[in-house]
């Protein structure tokens, strides 16, 4: 549906209030500017809830995502730093696994 060529994982947490305005301007304040096809992934503090901006090339996509149970697998770091993912780590990062075991490939190594 959307094209992602690749994935930007923030380690500082971000306020689940901010609308489409607020997450760009992070985004740019993190990774230095928003490139199209390129994800940014962003969570709360207590890692229960997900943000992820999508430069599609025209415009954005902003979609979110809460865990009722648990908390997503979130590397720790208070920096405003990012690192890049996998598209298949970012699979395993939204449905709530160890996102960090999956390899390029999907298959899962030893941490």
């Amino acid at each position: 549906m959307i094209r992602i060529d690749a994935v930007w994982l923030a380690t500082a947490p971000l306020d689940m209030r901010a609308g489409f305005d607020t997450t760009l301007a992070r985004v740019v304040g993190v990774f230095g500017e928003a490139r199209p096809h390129h994800a940014y992934v962003f969570a709360n503090a207590r890692a229960t809830r997900m943000k992820v901006l999508v430069h599609d090339g025209v415009g954005l996509w902003l979609a979110a995502r809460r865990l009722h149970r648990g908390k997503f697998v979130w590397p720790h770091g208070h920096a405003q730093v990012g690192q890049p993912l996998s598209t298949s780590q970012l699979s395993a990062l939204i449905l709530g696994v160890a996102w960090q075991r999956v390899g390029d490939t999907g298959v899962i190594t030893v941490v």
